[in-house]
This record gives structure tokens, sequence and C-alpha cells, in this order.
């Protein structure tokens, strides 16, 4: 049985990844519904998908199940080449221009790439390698 992790939802990590997914899923609408090209659209669905990926993954508790990956790295790397990604579309949506839902979208992706780089620092920051957990100096046998 899988158990859902309420607190995750309440949890500033759970709060971007929704956030990134709600903006992944505005820029593929707009990316969509003009005629740019079908490389942002793309782009903009798979961020959202990867994104609902791991929200799913900490959301049941999944990382617990599937042990043969260390999770947030995985997570906090792929924030990481998303966002090279959305700040490479970004500015090319915006500089490009020609309609006005590419610009729109450029946007979107600009802070899209905000949130993945605020994620990625969020996770690397929260990150532990086998450290000892403060007060734990003496070694117990």
């Amino acid at each position: 049985m899988v158990e859902v992790n309420v607190a995750f939802l309440r949890s500033l990590r759970g709060a971007l990844k929704i956030a990134r997914m709600i903006l992944a899923f505005m820029a593929a609408i707009t990316f969509g519904v003009g005629p740019s090209h079908e490389a942002y659209l793309t782009l903009a669905i798979i961020e959202l998908v990867i994104t609902l990926l791991f929200f799913l993954l900490y959301l049941l508790h999944l990382q617990r199940v599937l042990s043969f990956l260390f999770w947030p790295l995985a997570d906090a790397f792929n924030s990481l080449i998303a966002a090279l990604f959305l700040f490479i579309a970004g500015l090319c949506g915006v500089i490009k221009k020609p309609f006005i839902e590419e610009l729109v979208g450029g946007v979107f992706f600009l802070i899209l790439c905000a949130l993945s780089i605020a994620d990625a620092a969020f996770l690397l920051k929260n990150m532990t390698f086998n450290r000892q957990p403060p007060g734990r100096d003496i070694i117990q046998r």
C-alpha cells in the first residue's frame, strides 16, 4: 500500500514543484495556441511531465520503494539541466518574438528557469551525503 505524504504538499519543495507544473502547463498552452515552433511546445510538455513524475515520486513516498537511485540528487540535476534549456528557449522566445504567444511563452520559460534554479538550490542545500547530524560528535558503539 502506498501512503500519501501530505506534509510534502505543504512544504516549500512541494510548492515549488506545483508552481513549476502550473507554469509549464501555461507555457504549453501559450505555445500550443500560437503559431510558434514545435520545439517550444515540446520543451514545455517535457518539463511538465518530468516535474509531475518527481512530484508523484515524493508525494507517494516512491523514493523509499525505488531506492536504487539517490532521487534528490537526480532531481537537482534535472532541475539544473532544465533551467539551462528553459533559459535558452526563453531568451529565444523573448528576443525573436514575432508573435505575442512566443513572447508570453518566453517569459513563462524565464520564470520557470528561475523556479528550477531555486528548486535545485533548495535541494542541494538540504542534501546530506552521510554526514552526522549536529550534536552527534560522540562515536557510539
